[in-house]
């Protein structure tokens, strides 16, 4: 059974995934995070970061793998080591190429081959499991967003400037909606969930409440 979550950057879909799988019992995955563990490999081999063929052959030749809910590379767990600085500024790109979004799409369809789970990422029920049981696309206003990740940087004892976050997230917006290559987007039988003005506790209550009315006919799972 795929429970595919969609959603912009900053709306909370991995702590929302990540716990409504919990709740259910369920594998969990994060597109995301392969991304970044693909432009963590081309930058760890010193591979040119610009170069689309180089970057192509590293994503190939990369093993990728959740092993207890955290990323492997080549059989190393990396999960620290995703979301500092220098994979930000790279992981944005080298995710727009098309042939890395196949190279990570494979490998999520084959971690859920035969398995319960819930998915997250950018293009999950559109592109990646068009065929989902369950599709949601998760949204909030990005004043709303902005503020979200603003906690969390902080939280993780790092400083931005509201403004500075704000665009950065504005134009992430714009690459995801824009690319040419699985673009950011709604499902058409996505169920549509605005976040604005819940808590992650509603959030997370709203999403069990679609999946069970959708696969389990209002049966409480298990």
């Amino acid at each position: 059974m795929i429970v595919a979550i969609d959603g912009p950057a900053g709306v909370g879909k991995s702590t929302v995934a990540r716990r409504a799988a919990q709740m259910v019992g369920f594998r969990y995955l994060n597109s995301g995070s392969f991304y970044r563990a693909v432009t963590l490999a081309v930058l760890d081999r010193g591979t040119p970061p610009t170069d689309t063929d180089a970057v192509l052959g590293t994503a190939r030749g990369s093993r990728l793998d959740v092993v207890d809910g955290a990323v492997h590379l080549n059989g190393r767990c990396v999960e620290d080591q995703l979301h500092g600085d220098r994979v930000d500024a790279w992981v944005a790109a080298h995710s727009a190429i098309p042939g890395v979004r196949d190279v990570v799409n494979r490998r999520l369809r084959e971690l859920c081959a035969g398995n319960d789970v819930v998915v997250e990422g950018r293009d999950i029920g559109t592109v990646v499991f068009p065929d989902a049981d369950v599709k949601i696309y998760l949204d909030a206003d990005p004043k709303e967003r902005v503020r979200r990740r603003l906690m969390e940087v902080r939280a993780k004892g790092e400083e931005i400037a509201e403004a500075a976050l704000a665009e950065q997230m504005k134009e992430r917006d714009r690459r995801d909606s824009g690319r040419a290559d699985s673009p950011l987007a709604q499902a058409p039988d996505a169920a549509y969930v605005d976040s604005t003005p819940l808590t992650i506790e509603e959030v997370e209550e709203k999403i069990l409440q679609i999946v069970r009315a959708r696969v389990t006919n209002g049966k409480e799972f298990r």
